[in-house]
């Protein structure tokens, strides 16, 4: 294991993002093991021709024991993850990073501060990764207390939840997607009005029923473009798409991709995600309005 080199393991567009915004922070190119699905191809191509900092991109399905044995490095996404929990559990990498896993980012400082359980919130966990669970956290303790754990995010942590983790010696870089707003392209006008998709009705949190109410409610008072979320199934999309005003616009790309560099401003309407955090700094500048949750009422983005 080569000590210092360093490589990113991502499981999601998203923490595919933050990867490169780690390595243009750091000036470093970067390895990737990416995590096999069309998204993340799409996801990595696009990157790459922003020009991230990318070395050699190594598509995986499993754990890519082979890569991460040859890194002493790693940029995690998910440190929740029970492939993370394996491998971490018998590989021992001498540094972790942990980039974003969406929301998940709070949930996953609170873990490591041992204030609440290392799993992953509202799943019930059983098997092996719930019994190494005690002994990554250790691991990662371990590495922090001798100054090798950082987490690198675009979320707040909040002063007191940093203060305790540096005490623990985290170290912690907050990023606001600067690489992303740099490298960005002019958007197409995408009509002032946007729709962010969600994949709660596949995850049991709300039912179809309810959420193309939504969809109507929040295309009520104008057409607007309908961004998938990546994954909606075929039928949800086909749903959506026959609500009259709604423009479904697929790009298999994270809409922080997609709408960076948006000259225009423009209304969001979301269901309460990650987004309502990335994409104020994705867009700053622009007027962005972020309507977040199941009506209409929502915040605007602060001057």
């Amino acid at each position: 294991m080569a000590r210092n080199d360093v490589l990113a393991w991502v499981e999601s567009p998203l923490q595919l993002v933050g990867a490169a915004e780690w390595a243009d922070a750091h000036g470093t190119t970067v390895p990737v093991a990416g995590r096999l699905t069309p998204q993340m191809s799409a996801t990595a191509d696009e990157l790459l021709a922003r020009g991230a900092r990318f070395g050699d991109l190594e598509p995986y399905l499993g754990i890519p024991f082979s890569l991460l044995a040859r890194h002493g490095h790693w940029l995690v996404g998910d440190g929740f993850s029970g492939q993370f929990r394996a491998a971490a559990s018998l590989l021992r990498p001498h540094r972790v990073t942990f980039l974003d896993d969406g929301a998940q980012t709070i949930a996953y400082a609170d873990a490591l501060l041992e204030r609440r359980p290392y799993a992953r919130p509202g799943v019930m966990e059983r098997g092996l990764t719930t019994r190494i669970a005690p002994l990554v956290r250790a691991t990662v303790l371990h590495r922090a207390a001798q100054g090798r754990a950082d987490l690198f995010t675009a979320f707040d942590l909040g002063a007191e939840r940093a203060d305790a983790l540096a005490d623990r010696g985290f170290g912690i870089r907050r990023h606001s997607f600067e690489w992303t707003r740099r490298t960005a392209p002019a958007v197409a006008d995408p009509g002032g009005r946007v729709i962010l998709g969600s994949a709660q009705p596949v995850d049991g949190r709300l039912s179809l029923a309810a959420y193309l109410d939504w969809v109507r409610d929040a295309a009520a008072a104008a057409p607007a473009t309908y961004l998938p979320h990546r994954r909606e199934p075929a039928a949800q999309l086909a749903a959506v798409a026959a609500i009259r005003g709604i423009t479904v616009r697929r790009t298999d790309l994270p809409v922080e991709l997609v709408l960076a560099g948006a000259t225009g401003p423009l209304e969001i309407r979301t269901l309460a995600s990650s987004t309502t955090t990335t994409l104020p700094l994705v867009l700053r500048g622009s007027g962005v309005d972020i309507r977040a949750g199941r009506r209409s009422t929502g915040v605007r983005e602060p001057a």
